[in-house]
């Protein structure tokens, strides 16, 4: 690269040892490991600014590879398994710029969207969200064409954010009935988004969430309950799930990194804080020490 290198992701050990990067120089970058030694396999040029994120999708969903770049586009790189990558667009899918990509986790989409719905009826549906500059979190599905091409369609638009959305992650649980995608942003939030079914309404949620005009939800069946976990007084630039899905990392301009993790009773606390001491050592306090957010309780939104 020649530029700064802002994001890096491992593929899924099925593909072998490959490495993906982007950069400031408008690039990105697949390195594969051969003999102890790492070469460039692929790169691909074609953002016309810096690009912000890479992210491996998960293994059954193929080799493929989502880019998001301040140019305000994200691209899907896929390997047809011969040697040879193919690009898909997503033009305009930020007006502002493309600052994190996440793939929901490869499990029937259709049925985690409506649990009515048998989960053997249609094939692996693709999902990814996405965040921008335009305060907007977007969810994105892979459609076939007419004429058989692959592309992808905004399914959902999550607004909650009053200022640049900083990173986005979709938590990798198996629970069909109910999926989690964290954000965070420059206004200092962070918001876990719950998907809840219309069909339920006396679904409770714990937490401090938006008012209730600033829900959004899929038309078909499926809100996306914003639930802010924190504000934090300064930027808080990413969020990370736990393998196992059920613990939240947070890091932000504190300087510090808080993990947390929702209760049986549907409370979130903050598990631990690691910061760094004045000139010292990271020390580990507050475990356990339960989260300054309200339990203010609201039904989901009730699709149109």
């Amino acid at each position: 690269h020649q530029g700064p290198v802002w994001s890096l992701s491992w593929s899924h050990p099925l593909y072998g040892s490959l490495l993906a990067s982007c950069s400031y120089d408008r690039k990105v970058i697949i390195w594969h490991e051969t003999v102890g030694r790492w070469e460039k396999l692929y790169e691909y040029a074609e953002h016309s600014s810096s690009v912000n994120c890479v992210c491996w999708a998960p293994h059954p969903y193929g080799l493929m590879l989502a880019c998001a770049s301040s140019d305000g586009t994200i691209s899907i790189l896929t390997s047809d398994g011969a040697g040879a990558w193919h690009a898909v667009r997503i033009p305009d899918a930020h007006s502002i710029g493309v600052n994190s990509v996440s793939w929901s986790p490869a499990i029937n989409a259709d049925f985690m969207l409506n649990p009515n719905v048998l989960q053997s009826v249609n094939p692996l549906i693709k999902r990814l969200v996405s965040a921008g500059s335009d305060l907007l979190i977007k969810i994105w599905r892979e459609e076939t064409s007419s004429s058989g091409t692959s592309e992808w369609v905004e399914e959902t638009r999550l607004e909650g954010h009053s200022d640049w959305v900083r990173d986005v992650a979709w938590a990798p649980s198996l629970n069909v009935s109910r999926q989690m995608i964290a954000s965070c942003g420059q206004d200092g939030r962070v918001i876990v988004w719950v998907s809840t079914s219309c069909t339920n309404p006396n679904a409770v949620h714990h937490g401090s969430t938006l008012e209730p005009s600033e829900y959004t939800h899929r038309p078909g069946g499926t809100s996306w309950l914003p639930i802010v976990l924190h504000t934090y007084s300064d930027v808080v630039w990413h969020v990370s799930w736990s393998i196992t899905g059920n613990i939240l990392a947070v890091s932000g301009g504190d300087n510090k990194v808080t993990l947390w993790k929702e209760t049986l009773e549907g409370n979130w606390i903050a598990l631990s804080e690691i910061a760094r001491n004045h000139g010292g050592p990271p020390s580990l306090i507050g475990a356990d020490e339960p989260s300054q957010i309200s339990n203010l309780s609201i039904p989901p939104a009730v699709s149109t």
